[in-house]
């Protein structure tokens, strides 16, 4: 899989909860810094408070390979109870052109959430990266050669985090949902 092709992953998992609760820790993106293993802060942005289409918010994030940067996401979809999608903005060029908006944007997430048939939810998380420049360019540009073994190696480390990231959101659920 090459960058331009825009690569995808998912992971999923059924917790048993009500999908309105699974919900409520989903749409508090703040909580995600609890269990992702990049993000580390998130500061709404220009007076915003909470998740609706259109808001932006700046993610403070850490990795061993890349150090510390900040992205700015926005929200492109948010149905309550369904489903929450954001794009990853590089508004401050740090991977090269700013990205001003969804077009440009380095990656797309989503949660999308579904009773579950035998009851509580089925949650999942996706992520598509690209088409616009990020911190995966630059490896890319070093050893193009190396550029689908780079591509697999990263959706991996994405994928690892979502797992992460499921899981410490159906502990939460069901540690509620339990009480």
């Amino acid at each position: 899989m090459r960058y331009a092709d825009q690569p995808t992953t998912h992971r999923q998992v059924r917790v048993a909860a009500d999908p309105a609760r699974v919900w409520e820790i989903v749409a508090d993106v703040e909580a995600m810094t609890r269990w992702s293993p990049e993000l580390e802060r998130v500061e709404w942005c220009d007076g915003a408070t909470g998740p609706a289409v259109g808001v932006r918010y700046a993610g403070h994030n850490r990795h061993p390979l890349n150090g510390e940067w900040r992205t700015v996401s926005e929200i492109t979809e948010y149905e309550p109870g369904r489903t929450l999608t954001w794009c990853v903005l590089d508004v401050d060029g740090r991977f090269g052109k700013a990205s001003e908006g969804p077009a440009d944007r380095m990656a797309a997430w989503s949660f999308a959430l579904s009773p579950a048939p035998e009851g509580g939810t089925v949650l999942r998380q996706s992520v598509t990266i690209g088409p616009g420049r990020s911190g995966l360019s630059a490896f890319i540009e070093r050893t193009p050669e190396r550029e689908e073994a780079i591509v697999a190696y990263r959706l991996d480390e994405l994928g690892k985090g979502m797992e992460a990231t499921l899981a410490g959101i159906k502990r939460a659920a069901e540690d509620t949902a339990a009480r």
